[in-house]
């Protein structure tokens, strides 16, 4: 049976995981709430827990219901849409302390605010997670290109986000999602039986990956998973639990459009400034006013920077707007490759045809202008 990590106190990284998956949906819900094409916005929540740890600190079920009333209370205020959120807990008396938690959380909510009724309409389902995703009335609403959709799977482990179900994600409209998923596990036992029958670990290149860069390398054998013609964005955060340095778990989002990507990688970068994807120094860099660290951006970024150069001066990117769906797409902010257009610019090598003083770095709104460098002409 999977450790009850409600009937503990949530360490550190437990902390840290429930702080993105808040502050993702913080910055997702606005999107589909504002956006005039979304009729209905629906959150799950499939591996809910109990709601609570054993000093009540929130777990997501209730950090997803507080995040939803915006701050100040502006969507409780004057809702824009209908939210409706789903929670599932496959365990029986877990579930039913989900329920009670949710009703103590509503009602206090209630007394301090003083309203008379929670403006979100929430169910509460007790079924294996397997069960209720292929649910007939569960699909009808993933499938809809009229609801927007925000789906957490905190999964004890590995094995219920397959390849299988991983192609059923990516293919729902208007949906994003994030998961997590044991890497650290998967690294350990990736000849037994019980994880090959769920990830094919021969796809995976363990022999040359450091334990910190396992998350990257379980990421990425889903990130081949997508079709190549298809446009989708996929970035991680890896998470080293530091009481057991050895033990590394992530989490893996995913949407179709780029906004949705940009807002989660806003958070990513926010939690790691050095490369947007670890609660540890991944890539190594040395740390401002140590004895090795040199004046710069750090690995990632300056990696980055040269790819993106490189892209420009030789004619593959040619507008704005693939410039920086290819910055996403490499876990990187957008606003990287205005750094990179601003350089090439200033030092003549690129000239900007079209809206030439926009440099807007929202994908979503920017305008669209030509990219033309000077070399050859193209």
């Amino acid at each position: 049976m999977a450790k009850n990590i409600n009937k503990s106190v949530f360490d550190d990284s437990t902390q840290l995981k429930l702080g993105i998956f808040g502050e993702c949906f913080e910055e997702w819900l606005p999107v589909f709430n504002n956006d005039q094409f979304t009729s209905k916005v629906y959150v799950f929540d499939f591996f809910a827990g109990s709601g609570t740890d054993t000093e009540n600190n929130m777990g997501s079920p209730l950090i997803l219901l507080d995040k939803a009333k915006g701050k100040n209370r502006k969507y409780c205020l004057k809702a824009q849409k209908e939210i409706v959120f789903i929670f599932n807990e496959a365990q029986k008396d877990k579930s039913i302390e989900l329920k009670a938690n949710i009703e103590k959380h509503i009602n206090e909510c209630k007394l301090k605010n003083n309203c008379d009724n929670c403006v979100y309409d929430y169910r509460i389902e007790n079924f294996n997670f397997k069960d209720i995703f292929s649910d007939p009335s569960i699909h009808s609403i993933l499938t809809n290109k009229n609801y927007g959709k925000f789906i957490l799977l905190d999964q004890y482990g590995f094995k219920e986000i397959d390849d299988n179900v991983f192609s059923q994600l990516i293919s729902l409209p208007k949906t994003d999602f994030i998961f997590f998923i044991s890497s650290s596990f998967i690294n350990r036992f990736k000849e037994h039986p019980n994880i090959t029958k769920y990830i094919d670990t021969t796809k995976i290149n363990f022999e040359d990956k450091k334990p910190n860069e396992i998350h990257r390398a379980i990421a990425e054998y889903f990130r081949v998973l997508i079709p190549k013609e298809k446009e989708y964005y996929l970035h991680h955060f890896s998470i080293r639990k530091e009481e057991k340095k050895g033990n590394y778990y992530g989490l893996i989002f995913g949407s179709n459009h780029t906004l949705g990507m940009e807002k989660f990688l806003k958070v990513c970068w926010k939690y790691d400034v050095l490369s947007g994807e670890a609660n540890y120094n991944i890539d190594n860099n040395f740390e401002e006013h140590t004895l090795f660290y040199q004046d710069g951006s750090p690995v990632k970024k300056e990696a980055m920077i040269q790819d993106i150069k490189e892209q420009l001066l030789s004619g593959k990117i040619k507008d704005n707007l693939a410039g920086f769906k290819y910055t996403v797409s490499k876990g990187c902010e957008p606003k990287l490759f205005t750094q990179v257009i601003k350089e090439l610019e200033l030092k003549q090598q690129i000239v900007r045809e079209g809206e030439v003083n926009n440099i807007s770095t929202n994908i979503h709104r920017a305008t669209k202008y030509q990219i033309r460098t000077k070399n050859n002409g193209t």
